[in-house]
């Protein structure tokens, strides 16, 4: 009878455990550190997306007993427990000679996932919509990837995958207060750069603008997400993802609410935290944060040194974070607009052009001619030029003068043989020279032409398009990023090894191809 209870208060603990969407570590207390910091697997992000053949509690029973066995082996215990995921891609095989319009269709399909297929053991969210994936290591849906699919969706005329999409994150606003960095339940302590406005203009292309009335309650609780606690900072004081400037005007920076080391990359981030003079909980929430901008990891985070050790993203008020909220801010006035509230609407606009002031006042650089990320803490612009500069083109921050000026530095600085750098600076991270990615060509390129920057934007576009279909032709596949600078070479840097599938190059790629009518260069 005892047995029966005990199994009884182990089962509604469990249950407790899964509504309250406990990770991998926190379901695994010490069979998870044993499996992440050892080399099982190759990629730590393996073992946090497997998913229990049975319920976690009994795999933690059989652990506690077995591990100090002389004859345990880990790695066996893993498999037999646990469904070991692989790639999405594994089966596919592209065939180069049906071109690579009918690839990135056919991609489509592949990347496509159905969202009634979800364990009630796995670290995947549920969502009410299937939906489309990155590709490659990346099996559940990324939030600020989504927008660069979507845009290849549309030019696909999938407006009801976009419109799945959407409703998804529209679920996880509603349910969780804002869109995880991804829909696995490692990822719910941050978001990622805020799309979602952006992802209703897109909808609203097909469907009306009255879109931005349907999905006002989301754009509010996002935007409140954002600024939580904005009210009761002084300036030079900050709260979660928000910032009050010297000047009193509040703008926003990345943020992540756990100082561990992330699941997904637990062994890189411990013996990261080995080499820095930061006390590991502010390293880890550094190294949070930047996985939140999307831009994991680049010197844009780190000091003059371009070391991982010194990084310092919450110290930082990144330039295209604050252009994308800016946007958020503009499609909660038009909402309002649309319904005839005129007060409200007035409100939100003046939101939104203090921000623009705040960004022009902190973040124009004359000396660089750049829009560059401002360091809250010691009162300057950061020493490092990056692509983000071009997100106040798109969202025509810049006024004339500056976007001349930009351009020519884009011409000058940025423009490669394979495309636009990230960064000057060959620090073997990812997110820098040599490597380049499809979402930040494609806010360059559009940025550039709503000033009237065509034949740049035209030569850009081409010389992107020709990397991917050169590329394409070597191996049949489009990649995650790009190498723009050696372009005999893979793009490289980073955590893992380089991707393929993949969504948002298949997005921006398409868009480019039908918007500029071309094919083969």
């Amino acid at each position: 009878m005892r047995k029966s209870l005990l199994t009884l208060v182990l089962l509604f603990v469990f249950l407790i455990a899964y509504a309250q969407n406990l990770t991998p570590r926190q379901l695994f207390p010490g069979l998870f550190e044993a499996v992440q910091l050892t080399d099982i697997f190759p990629d730590n992000k393996i073992f946090v997306d497997a998913t229990p053949k049975r319920s976690p509690e009994l795999i933690m029973k059989d652990y506690e007993t077995q591990k100090n066995k002389p004859e345990f082996d880990l790695k066996q215990f893993v498999n037999d427990n646990f469904f070991i995921p692989g790639t999405h891609n594994d089966a596919f095989k592209s065939d180069i000679s049906m071109g690579i319009r009918k690839h990135i269709d056919t991609l489509w399909q592949v990347l496509y996932r159905r969202h009634d297929t979800v364990s009630k053991y796995s670290s995947l969210l549920p969502l009410p919509h299937d939906f489309i994936v990155p590709g490659g290591r990346f099996r559940e849906t990324y939030y600020w990837d989504s927008y660069f699919t979507m845009l290849g969706l549309q030019e696909s005329h999938k407006t009801k995958v976009i419109e799945n999409m959407i409703d998804n994150f529209a679920y996880l606003i509603d349910k969780y207060g804002f869109i995880p960095n991804g829909t696995r339940t490692y990822y719910l302590t941050r978001s990622q750069p805020p799309f979602f406005s952006l992802m209703l203009d897109l909808l609203a292309k097909d469907n009306g603008p009255k879109v931005l009335v349907k999905y006002q309650p989301e754009l509010l609780k996002e935007y409140a997400y954002w600024m939580e606690g904005a009210g009761k900072l002084k300036p030079g004081q900050a709260h979660r993802m928000v910032v009050r400037m010297p000047g009193g005007e509040l703008l926003n920076r990345y943020w992540d609410d756990s100082d561990k080391p992330r699941e997904e990359s637990f062994k890189k981030d411990v013996d990261a935290a080995k080499t820095t003079l930061q006390k590991p909980g502010d390293f880890y929430r550094n190294i949070r944060a930047a996985a939140a901008s999307g831009w994991d990891f680049s010197t844009r985070w780190f000091d003059t040194t371009g070391k991982l050790a010194t990084i310092q993203t919450t110290n930082i008020i990144p330039v295209d974070l604050n252009c994308l909220l800016y946007h958020l801010e503009l499609s909660i006035a038009r909402s309002f607009q649309l319904q005839g509230k005129g007060s409200e609407y007035r409100v939100y606009l003046t939101k939104a052009t203090q921000r623009k002031k705040a960004i022009q006042k902190y973040s124009w650089s004359a000396g660089t001619g750049w829009f560059m990320d401002y360091n809250w803490k010691l009162n300057h612009i950061t020493p490092h030029q990056t692509l983000a500069g071009v997100f106040a083109l798109e969202f025509k921050i810049a006024n004339a003068k500056q976007a001349e000026i930009m351009a020519k530095a884009l011409k000058i600085k940025f423009f490669k043989s394979g495309g636009l750098l990230t960064t000057f600076n060959r620090s073997g991270q990812q997110w820098d020279s040599p490597n380049a990615w499809a979402p930040l060509q494609y806010m360059a390129i559009d940025g550039l032409n709503k000033y009237n920057q065509n034949i740049l934007a035209r030569s850009i576009a081409e010389t992107w398009i020709r990397t991917n279909i050169r590329v394409f032709g070597d191996t049949g596949k489009l990649m995650e990023k790009y190498n723009v600078l050696d372009t005999d070479a893979k793009a490289g840097g980073g955590e893992y090894p380089l991707q393929d599938g993949f969504g948002w190059t298949n997005g921006v790629l398409l868009n480019l191809l039908n918007h500029y009518q071309v094919d083969q260069l």
